[in-house]
């Protein structure tokens, strides 16, 4: 038997294609089983095919009744503001500078930052999310925290010190020259160590000068395998702003294009206020999105436009981005995206939902076949989905069950009434690490 051999029993789902592209887009199996060793996926079809094939004595573990996936990627997420969740403000710019910034100061203590970290990844893992791309704050020990804590669980995060040295408080900045000197470190300190990923993390245009951001873009031509991550035409105040910072750029995009920061493995929070040009740039470029639906209705930002980006070509993803977002889960993320398409004449439906939230993120991030569905070879994080965790989805799912109706409509359902209370188990690497207790 090979080492680490485990089998799970339940109806399977994972996807192939982007739902709005191609007729044979997902795998479905009523009766499913996956086959996992060595962290790895090995296996993955109808338990009927697949059953005589194991070992005598393999463990396989019965979730008949529930639905098993690959585990949900956050494209977008601020460790640092988990304490600051839910916090009012009249708009994206007073809401920085009210709690997010006096927020992010408590992480010069590395202590503060671990504990935070704990309670971060707890979250996630609750939610069934497996993989994020993470902004730290502009102190390294809070890299180290992060990237620490994550080790200790085995799982594939990317994440980064953000950037900022200027327009915002002294207690957060940095220099050019020190930003880019402690980004290149945390670099080699935590890059391809075990599953933890670097990204280069300018917090936003505003607060780097244009020395910082030619910097970071030298590091990203240095380190071409490496992440970034920023945001970009969040509101329109924002933008704006942006305008009179650089008034040689013809847009915000282009302010991080022309230093180098638009490329493959570069992921773009929100990207709400594009224009043809900015859409079909980024496309050309390997450069994703990371639509934000919960905070950009919290923040008041703007509404994502799905159509305009789809006829663009860009790569898309879903994210929390706690703590702008006002919830962990991707099932919320995808509540309210399925909102923002509406109001924007769009239609998502729950098949594309669920790509957008596994192997849509992992294509954007380019990490398709490593993370995001069952291929063969791939890290063995998956996630196990109860369509009767609370007394309506349960009802719901009756109904759902005596009418026969097809796959999406139970995904449908799991999206606009789930949360973390839907997620049974979470696995990473192949090891549990999150069970639900039992109700």
């Amino acid at each position: 038997m090979p080492p680490n051999l485990q089998a799970y029993r339940g109806s399977l789902l994972h996807f192939l294609a982007d739902p709005a592209f191609s007729s044979d887009a997902h795998v479905y199996h009523a009766d499913g089983l996956l086959i996992v060793a060595d962290g790895k996926v090995q296996a993955a079809g109808d338990y009927a095919s697949l059953h005589a094939t194991l070992p005598i004595g393999t463990p396989v573990h019965d979730y008949r009744g529930k639905l098993l996936m690959p585990g949900f990627i956050d494209t977008h997420v601020h460790y640092p503001q988990t304490d600051m969740i839910a916090s009012p403000a009249d708009g994206l710019l007073p809401w920085l500078e009210t709690y997010t910034f006096p927020t992010e100061r408590q992480f010069e203590d590395p202590a503060h930052a671990g504990q935070v970290a704990e309670f971060f990844l707890d979250e996630l893992l609750r939610c069934g999310t497996t993989t994020a791309m993470v902004y730290c704050t502009v102190h390294p020990q809070s890299v180290d925290a992060f990237f620490s804590a994550s080790e200790q669980r085995g799982l594939r995060m990317v994440a980064g010190k953000v950037l900022m040295d200027r327009n915002c408080p002294e207690f957060l900045r940095d220099t050019a020259e020190g930003g880019a000197r402690d980004t290149e470190a945390l670099i080699q300190r935590w890059h391809k160590r075990g599953r933890a990923l670097y990204a280069i993390t300018p917090r936003f245009a505003p607060t780097s000068t244009d020395a910082q951001l030619h910097l970071a873009g030298e590091l990203a031509r240095a380190y071409p395998d490496t992440f970034i991550q920023t945001h970009v035409s969040e509101n329109k105040a924002e933008c704006a702003w942006v305008h009179e910072l650089f008034p040689q750029a013809r847009s915000y995009i282009d302010v991080y294009d022309s230093v180098g920061l638009l490329r493959p493995r570069s992921m773009y929070g929100h990207c709400i206020w594009l224009d043809e040009t900015d859409r079909a740039r980024m496309a050309a470029s390997g450069a994703a999105a990371a639509i934000c639906p919960t905070s950009n209705l919290f923040l008041g930002s703007g509404l994502f436009d799905f159509a305009a980006a789809d006829r663009a070509g860009m790569a898309l993803s879903l994210a929390s981005d706690v703590g702008g977002g006002s919830s962990f889960s991707m099932l919320q993320t995808m509540n309210e995206a399925y909102k923002v398409a509406r109001l924007k004449g769009s239609y998502l439906p729950a098949l594309r939902m669920f790509y957008l939230a596994t192997l849509g993120a992992a294509r954007s991030m380019q990490l398709e076949g490593v993370i995001g569905n069952f291929a063969a070879g791939a890290e063995a994080d998956f996630i196990v989905l109860d369509p009767a965790a609370t007394p309506l989805l349960a009802r719901r799912n009756r109904a759902w069950q005596e009418s026969g109706a097809s796959l999406e409509e139970l995904l449908f359902a799991l999206a606009l009434l789930g949360d973390d209370r839907a997620v049974a188990a979470t696995y990473a690497a192949g090891q549990p690490v999150y069970q639900r207790a039992a109700r």
